[in-house]
C-alpha cells in the first residue's frame, strides 16, 4: 500500500499520541491507511515533551551490540528485530528530514541541535496533517463492546470499528501527563496478559546522615564510577535529599530495583576517581601531607570537592594510611534500603508480555490489534535507549499492520 489514501482505503485506529502512537501513525498513513489518532490528554506527547526540557536524547551513536546490551536480557532478541526495522541512523535521518539538525555528545548521545522536543513535534505533526492523520483529543479508549472500539468523549460515549487498531497506550510512570496504565483492565478482561509495573531508571533510598542531606542535598556528582553486582558504569548522579538518582543510578536501576526487593538492600560502590588507578592514587597520597589539614591535603593530591570528601566521611572515619585511603576514594561503600515509586520514575518495567504478540507485535488472541511503546513488557536505561525502541516499536506496529490488512 502507497497510495494516499481514499474513502474506500482500510481505517486504523491509533490509541496514544507519545512516540510509539505517532510513528505507528505516520507509516500507516504513508500506507495508504486512513488514520485516527485518540488521545485522552487535551493536547499530544505530553511526556515526549517534558522529556525534551533538559534536552532531547533521540537515540545513541554506539555499536548496534553493546546498544542492544542495554535492554533488560527477557526483551532483548525482540527489540533487535525492531531496531532491524528502525535504527537509531534511521531515527537521526528521521528527525533531520523534519528540518531538525543533530548532534553527537561527548557521551555518544543523539540530540537536536535544538535541544528541545517542541520543534521536532510541531513539525511531525504538520507531517501527519499532510498525510491525512486525524488527532482527537480527549478521546478516552475504555475497551470494546463486543467488536467495536468504546471511547469516552466530551461529546458522550462512542463507538468505532476500524479495520485494524494499534493500542500506544504508554506505561505507568509521569500519570500526570498521561502515562497512568489505566489501559490494565480492558486489556486483561480480553485475556491478555499483562505483567505488574514496576519503577524504572529511578531514584533509590539512602540513609544519609542530617547534615550531609541539608548540606548537599541537590548537588551533582560528576566524572564518577558506580558498581553493582559486577556491573560498573561510568557518568552522573545527583544526591537528593532521599537518596541519590542521575544517569548512572539509573543505568544500574533494573539490578538494584530487583536487589531490594529480594534482599531489602543493595550495595553500591562509588569511585570518585575512576580516571586513576588504585596504585596511582596511593603513590599520590603517599606524599608528605606537611601543614595541610586533611580536607585540603586530599583536595590537593587527588582532587577531592566537599562533596567527595563528605562522602568519605558518610563511610566512617576518613583512614591515613595512604593505601586504605586510595582504596576508600576509589570504592566508597553505598547502602541503597528503598526504591522511589512509579510516581517518581522516569518510565516502567512490566506491561503486556511480549510473549502474547507475534513478531508484527499482533496480539496473538486478537487479530486486528497491535501493541508498541512503553505498554510492552520491556526495559531500557535513560540515554536515547526508550526513546529508540518506542519510536522502533511503532514501526513494527504499523507495518504488522499494513501486512496483516494486505492479507487479507
Amino acid at each position: 500500500m502507497t497510495d494516499a489514501p481514499s474513502s474506500t482505503s482500510p481505517t486504523v485506529a491509533v490509541i496514544g499520541a507519545g512516540p510509539a502512537g505517532l510513528m505507528a501513525a505516520e507509516r500507516l498513513a504513508q500506507a495508504g491507511l486512513r488514520v485516527t489518532v485518540h488521545e485522552r490528554m487535551p493536547s499530544v506527547a505530553r511526556k515526549f515533551l517534558m522529556a525534551g526540557r533538559g534536552g532531547l536524547n533521540l537515540t545513541h551513536s554506539e555499536a548496534l551490540e553493546p546498544f542492544l546490551n542495554r535492554y533488560d536480557a527477557p526483551a532483548r532478541a525482540r527489540i533487535s528485530g525492531w531496531l532491524d526495522a528502525f535504527s537509531p541512523a534511521d531515527l537521526t535521518a528521521w528527525a533531520e528530514g523534519l528540518g531538525q539538525e543533530t548532534f553527537v555528545g561527548s557521551s555518544g548521545r543523539v540530540f537536536p541541535k535544538a535541544m528541545k522536543a517542541s520543534p521536532l513535534l510541531r513539525a511531525w505533526l504538520a507531517r501527519l496533517e499532510g498525510l491525512g492523520v486525524e488527532i482527537r483529543t480527549r478521546s478516552r479508549w475504555t475497551g470494546w463492546n463486543e467488536d467495536a472500539l468504546r471511547f469516552d468523549t466530551p461529546e458522550g460515549e462512542r463507538l468505532e470499528r476500524p479495520d485494524a487498531v494499534v493500542l500506544a497506550l504508554g506505561g505507568a510512570s509521569w500519570a500526570r501527563l498521561g502515562s497512568d496504565a489505566a489501559w490494565v483492565p480492558a486489556l486483561e478482561e480480553a485475556g491478555t496478559a499483562v505483567a505488574p509495573f514496576r519503577p524504572a531508571n529511578v531514584g533509590f533510598d539512602l540513609a544519609w546522615s542530617s547534615l550531609f542531606r541539608e548540606r548537599f542535598a541537590g548537588q551533582p556528582l560528576k566524572g564518577i564510577a558506580l558498581s553493582h553486582a559486577g556491573r560498573t558504569v561510568r557518568g552522573e548522579a545527583m544526591i537528593a535529599a532521599y537518596g541519590v538518582e542521575g544517569g548512572a543510578i539509573y543505568a544500574l536501576s533494573a539490578d538494584l530495583r530487583d536487589a531490594v526487593a529480594r534482599d531489602g538492600s543493595a550495595a553500591l560502590t562509588l569511585d570518585l576517581r575512576p580516571d586513576q588507578s588504585l596504585e596511582a592514587l596511593a603513590r599520590r597520597l603517599s606524599r608528605p601531607r606537611g601543614k595541610d589539614s586533611l580536607s585540603n591535603w586530599l583536595r590537593k593530591a587527588a582532587h577531592l570537592d566537599p562533596l567527595a570528601l563528605a562522602l568519605l566521611r558518610e563511610a566512617g572515619p576518613i583512614p591515613t594510611e595512604p593505601a586504605l585511603l586510595a582504596a576508600r576514594i576509589k570504592g566508597v561503600p553505598l547502602t541503597l534500603t528503598g526504591v522511589q515509586g512509579l510516581s517518581r520514575a522516569i518510565s516502567s518495567a512490566g506491561g503486556v508480555t511480549l510473549d502474547v504478540v507475534d513478531e508484527g507485535l499482533m496480539l496473538k488472541s486478537r487479530p486486528g490489534v497491535f501493541l508498541a511503546g512503553e505498554m510492552l513488557d520491556w526495559e531500557a536505561p535513560t540515554g536515547g535507549y526508550l526513546l529508540q525502541a518506542s519510536f522502533a516499536s511503532g514501526v513494527v506496529a504499523a507495518q504488522g499492520a499494513v501486512d496483516w490488512l494486505e492479507a487479507r
